[in-house]
């Protein structure tokens, strides 16, 4: 089994990010970033943090367990974005992500017309249950990604691909990734790796912000994106842009 090399920096490389509120803040100027290197060189929290400091399980200073953090703060969107892995995207640009991404459909339309498939309602009808932002439950719905497999009907003798639908549902934009916690045994104690939180960005940041871009269309919310990934990156090739932040709308399939 080949070592993975990190891309990092050198610990003593002064432009490195130090720590999560960095990082955060690093997002919000930049606009949306991956976690982890990619197409894009140099596009990602992986190349611009020390690489001796991944997986020490320092919360201060390891860049894994930034992530924790960051995802619970909600000052940025945290999920699963970019070629089906993890990134951060900022309030500013999420708008025009879930615009271009969900075609300008909001899960409940995109089910009613018939573009979304069986497996994706079976994850989403547990987020669609409070109709009011107004309602105080309607902030406090976030499951356990384990917990949710089991609330939607996989596992070894449901519906299968899991993963896969999860992840397709974060590439759109439907859910994100709210926070982690630990599981809890029935002495109600703590036990093994952290999980993820699964839920609706609505829930966090309001049906206005998530909506805030559906007065365009689609293809000009994509055209905005790669536009800003053009500026910052002007050398890339445009295929490995546009495997980065997703095909054009026009190119798009429903996911059925």
């Amino acid at each position: 089994m080949a070592d993975w090399i990190m891309k990092g920096l050198s610990a003593s490389d002064p432009s490195r990010l130090r720590s999560a509120d960095e990082l955060t803040a690093y997002v919000q100027s930049i606009g949306f970033l991956p976690f982890f290197a990619n197409e894009v060189p140099g596009f990602s929290v992986e190349e611009i943090t020390a690489s001796n400091a991944w997986w020490t399980g320092n919360r201060s200073t390891d860049p894994w367990e930034w992530r924790e953090a960051i995802a619970a703060e909600h000052i940025v969107a945290y999920g699963k974005f970019f070629d089906g892995r993890a990134g951060f995207i900022s309030t500013e640009w999420l708008p025009y992500f879930a615009n271009a991404r969900r075609l300008g459909w909001d899960f409940d339309g995109k089910w009613q017309d018939g573009r979304a498939s069986l497996r994706d309602k079976a994850i989403m009808g547990h987020f669609m249950n409070v109709e009011s932002e107004d309602d105080p439950e309607f902030y406090d719905a976030a499951i356990l990604s384990t917990e949710l497999k089991r609330m939607a009907g996989f596992g070894k003798d449901g519906a299968k691909n899991y993963p896969g639908i999860l992840t397709g549902l974060q590439m759109q934009l439907y859910l994100v990734i709210g926070g982690f916690r630990r599981r809890r045994n029935k002495r109600g104690e703590e036990f093994g790796m952290p999980v993820s939180l699964i839920t609706a960005p609505e829930r966090i940041w309001g049906y206005k912000t998530m909506s805030g871009a559906y007065s365009e269309e689609p293809a000009e919310s994509w055209q905005r994106i790669y536009d800003h990934m053009r500026e910052l990156f002007p050398r890339v090739d445009e295929s490995d842009i546009i495997k980065l932040i997703g095909k054009r709308p026009e190119e798009m399939k429903p996911n059925l």
